[in-house]
């Protein structure tokens, strides 16, 4: 699974027009699966999206996590984060995870991380089309993959 993590004060998804999920001081997600990713890799996600200390404390040092500043999370699935560019002026998408294993992974995930949170979830449409709407504070944007655990 690959996440960008963006911490933000403001974040929405909009569906076709309407609002579908929309956060406050949190993080907005953009979740990536993977064919080869397992359950092991949503767990260790959605714990290290949890945990991560990247909000500011009272003297502007990154030492706080979601849970810390009581924050909340925008999830929304992007398949193009597993894109290849290898050959060619296209993408290759040949590694993202196909639906039916891709969207339970999806909703594994926001369960996993809402209950580590003890907070629901916000989330996109799983395969629709959506307008994202954020404002990134910092900017703090991180990257992370459950195949290369740096």
């Amino acid at each position: 699974m690959r996440a960008v993590i963006q911490r933000v004060s403001h974040a929405e998804v909009r569906i076709q027009g309407k609002v579908s999920g929309s956060i406050e001081q949190g993080l907005m997600i953009l979740l990536g699966v993977e064919h080869e990713d397992t359950e092991e890799d949503l767990k260790w996600l959605a714990r290290k999206t949890g945990e991560m200390r990247i909000f500011s404390d009272a003297d502007g040092l990154m030492n706080l996590s979601l849970t810390d500043v009581d924050g909340e999370a925008l999830v929304v699935s992007q398949f193009t984060l597993h894109a290849k560019y290898k050959k060619g002026k296209r993408p290759s998408f040949i590694r993202a995870a196909k639906p039916d294993q891709a969207v339970p992974m999806y909703e594994q995930f926001v369960k996993e991380l809402g209950s580590y949170l003890n907070k629901p979830v916000q989330t996109g449409e799983f395969g629709a089309d959506m307008q994202l709407e954020l404002v990134n504070e910092g900017p703090v944007t991180m990257v992370l993959d459950t195949k290369n655990k740096e």
